[in-house]
């Protein structure tokens, strides 16, 4: 593939990258935490060269391509932002490839008034980054990884976070779900999970669900049943959303038991609409955003 064919259309070379992915049977999502030294930690965002983590598809892209080189570090920089800190790219080293979100504007006609006036509209740009394993001469803090939180502490943040959200949640039964009528979360006991990270991770996915009803995001893709198109989107979105969650409250995730039939269906989805994964990484990460605001208003207040 051409880089003039990479620019002219992104959206289709980030689905047939993550199709590629799914048609193997594989939730990149997922993998890079199956074992190695991330697994330890439990699940981390990609960071930028400043630190701050990345957010939405770019999320996902930088997952996958850890997992495809082996890198354990989970930063990442541009060309340039290596050699500003006195760093060089090594001779033969691939980047990734991410992307950025624009807006912008031009002047058109209205054809009702025939006069000008401003029209905004999006825009996509892709560009390469470099995780630091490709890089040498960097300065010493971008090789220092952090000591891993134990797994208590982590999992006692995950159940501050969770009894801060206001969702009603029941638990009994050997299903979990979200049920849009009553508004509640419906969870097997405590017990029944294999151990807290699954039940955490559940409880997220869930709880991303959750976010969907009318009074909150109102995000609905036209679902009317299970199974159809709509359903399969918000699926997609509840997944990556809790993979989202996951890896800000350092825990790890395993595959659902409906794993076979979800792929399936999400695969048809991206064939169909090169946009669809973009879309619904963009809304999993309004999700957690929505829910890190009710978790933590104040910190989130002041980061704004």
């Amino acid at each position: 593939m051409t880089k003039q064919t990479i620019k002219q259309d992104p959206h289709s070379r980030i689905t047939d990258r993550i199709l590629a992915e799914l048609e193997q049977g594989a939730r990149p999502w997922l993998k890079p935490w199956s074992g190695g030294d991330m697994a330890a930690q439990g699940m981390t965002r990609p960071l930028r060269a400043t630190g701050q983590a990345y957010h939405g598809i770019n999320v996902l892209l930088l997952w996958i391509e850890a997992q495809a080189s082996g890198f354990v570090s989970p930063s990442w920089m541009t060309y340039r932002q290596a050699q500003a800190l006195g760093a060089q790219v090594r001779k033969g080293e691939s980047g990734a490839t991410i992307v950025y979100y624009g807006d912008s504007s031009k002047t058109v006609q209205d054809e009702a008034s025939g006069e000008d006036r401003e029209q905004a509209f999006r825009f996509l740009k892709t560009y390469t980054v470099f995780n630091v394993a490709q890089i040498d001469g960097l300065p010493e803090k971008f090789h220092i990884m952090p000591e891993p939180t134990p797994e208590a502490e982590r999992i006692g943040e995950a159940e501050a976070f969770f009894a801060s959200i206001p969702a009603t949640v029941n638990h009994g039964g050997d299903r979990a779900y979200y049920a849009p009528g009553p508004d509640r979360i419906q969870l097997p006991p405590f017990a029944a999970f294999h151990d807290a990270p699954g039940y955490y991770a559940t409880r997220g996915h869930e709880t991303v669900h959750w976010t969907s009803h009318a009074s909150r995001l109102d995000r609905s893709f036209g679902r009317e049943k299970w199974g159809d198109a709509g359903y399969a989107r918000e699926e997609l979105v509840a997944e990556l959303g809790a993979a989202f969650l996951a890896a800000d409250l350092g825990l790890a995730i395993a595959p659902r038991p409906d794993h076979a039939s979800y792929i399936a269906s999400w695969i048809k989805v991206l064939q169909n609409d090169a946009r669809a994964i973009v879309q619904a990484a963009a809304h999993a990460e309004r999700a957690v955003a929505f829910l890190h605001q009710l978790a933590n208003p104040e910190e989130v207040k002041a980061a704004a």
